[in-house]
């Protein structure tokens, strides 16, 4: 109706609407300057507000880093440090278990030393003496041959060879002494022999351990110095032990499905399956208090055998009393482990009474052999039902390495997210900048007769003075 009303001011409405065009046209070429700084405004103080917010999701971005950076070199020191002592830890049970009877076996490799000794000085081969036959034939060989009886020649033989005979006598035998106490030197010989194996052995364990800890002392001290090297390989570490702990987490979780499958029907005939607590059955409520009392008595297990450290307090405590809670939970966790076993049975039982009410209501006779083979699930049954529990225990390491290695993953996550933002607010900062210079040239589109016009009158009052110029140059000499 308005825009019907403008259109009658002239009987013409074509000449109505050439009107209003021209006014239109001329207030919005008097409100030029204004509306181009109006636009410019807006524009500039929306672009200075979006690098405002930009500079401070950066700056927000350096502090997550920052902080994202002390978590990884804090984790990364705590796990060396833990690698470190453990090795301490096992070079202790090797010094202690291996190398602790040393004085024993130095004495006792002296004494073989010794008897050996002994031996060797008992086993040296001692020359025998030269016979006195030498001198004896020599006198003979000067005597006249003429003079001596072929007699005397006959005695000296005989007495010779029975003389070789004794030596030969008495040499075996002394061989034979020497020998048999080389004999009793092999025992000693691997007496010894053992002995130094076992301690070569305990020092090359030992030569190994160290080895790993060097290894370890050169990773704590690019760690403690904050190398990027040490930086990349602890951010691919924890994003494996999230994945892998977290894959794990799943497969727990499946577990406790299972478990509880096992124990919410006989649960149901226990506390009532027709009571509910808001929207969620009773029986299924108790079902899972006994699945997560199951848990929490596995991790204070855990925390009470040191293998996981959740919960500072209960590293904290001292040795007798940590072992009083070892004893208590274990002691609760096979009552409850007890407790799911004979629910297991409980619902096999169950089953079995359901069965054969139905094969009576259906006058089958086949339910009695029916029965008669379920004794096998219901031992499975209850055997899931006892060894679930303490499957559900070790689920406190991978829950450990999933909180550490969340808060990681989560630092990582929110420094892409806050990049991004950053990103995105420096473009939309730039954008609006040139969007308002955009925004004055579509003003100026439909002021284009005007603003030629405008120009033009411009170019002409700016000619004359120029030919003034022109013509003064040519008349100077």
């Amino acid at each position: 109706m308005f825009m019907t009303s403008l259109l009658t001011i002239t009987p013409w409405p074509v000449l109505s609407a050439a009107i209003l065009l021209v006014l239109l046209i001329a207030a919005l070429y008097l409100a030029r300057h204004t509306a181009h700084q109006a636009i410019h405004a807006v524009t500039s103080a929306l672009a200075r507000g979006f690098r405002l917010a930009s500079h401070s999701v950066a700056h927000a971005e350096e502090r997550l880093a920052a902080r994202n950076r002390e978590v990884l070199l804090a984790a990364g020191r705590d796990a060396k440090e833990r690698m470190v002592e453990r090795e301490f830890a096992r070079i202790a049970d090797t010094t202690r278990k291996d190398l602790s009877s040393y004085p024993d076996m130095h004495r006792r490799l002296s004494e073989a030393i010794i008897r050996i000794e002994e031996d060797q000085e008992k086993a040296v081969e001692v020359p025998p003496e030269a016979p006195g036959w030498a001198k004896a034939v020599e006198v003979i060989a000067k005597l006249d041959a003429r003079n001596a009886g072929a007699e005397i020649l006959a005695d000296i033989h005989k007495s010779m060879v029975k003389a070789h005979a004794e030596a030969m006598v008495d040499y075996r035998k002394a061989s034979g002494e020497r020998h048999g106490l080389l004999r009793k030197m092999m025992p000693d010989w691997r007496l010894i022999q053992e002995t130094l194996g076992r301690v070569n052995k305990s020092v090359a364990s030992v030569i190994e351990r160290s080895l790993v800890i060097d290894r370890h002392m050169q990773d704590y001290e690019t760690i403690v110095h904050g190398e990027d090297r040490a930086l990349s390989v602890l951010s691919s570490s924890s994003l494996v032990h999230f994945f892998v702990s977290m894959l794990v987490l799943g497969v727990a979780t499946a577990g406790a499905a299972v478990n509880f499958t096992l124990i919410a029907r006989p649960m149901a005939e226990m506390v009532g399956g027709t009571n509910f607590i808001g929207v969620f059955r009773t029986a299924d409520i108790a079902a899972l208090v006994i699945i997560m009392v199951e848990i929490s008595m596995g991790l204070f297990l855990m925390e009470s055998l040191r293998i996981t450290r959740l919960f500072p307090v209960i590293g904290a405590l001292s040795d007798k009393m940590r072992v009083r809670m070892i004893g208590i939970t274990f002691a609760i966790l096979l009552l409850m482990a007890s407790i799911e076993a004979g629910l297991a049975y409980m619902r096999e039982v169950l089953l079995q009474d359901e069965l054969a009410t139905n094969a009576l209501l259906r006058s089958d006779s086949t339910g009695a052999l029916v029965n008669a083979h379920l004794w096998i699930t219901t031992m499975a049954q209850m055997g899931m039902g006892f060894i679930l529990p303490f499957a559900l225990v070790f689920a406190a390491i991978p829950l450990e390495t999933f909180v550490h290695s969340l808060r990681t993953v989560l630092g990582l996550m929110g420094i892409g997210v806050l990049r991004a933002l950053a990103l995105i607010l420096r473009v939309l900062g730039n954008g609006l900048r040139h969007l308002g210079t955009l925004a004055e040239r579509i003003y100026d589109l439909p002021l284009f007769v005007p603003l030629w016009i405008e120009a033009r009158l411009a170019a002409a009052h700016a000619l004359p003075p120029a030919i003034e110029d022109e013509s003064l140059q040519e008349v100077r000499p």
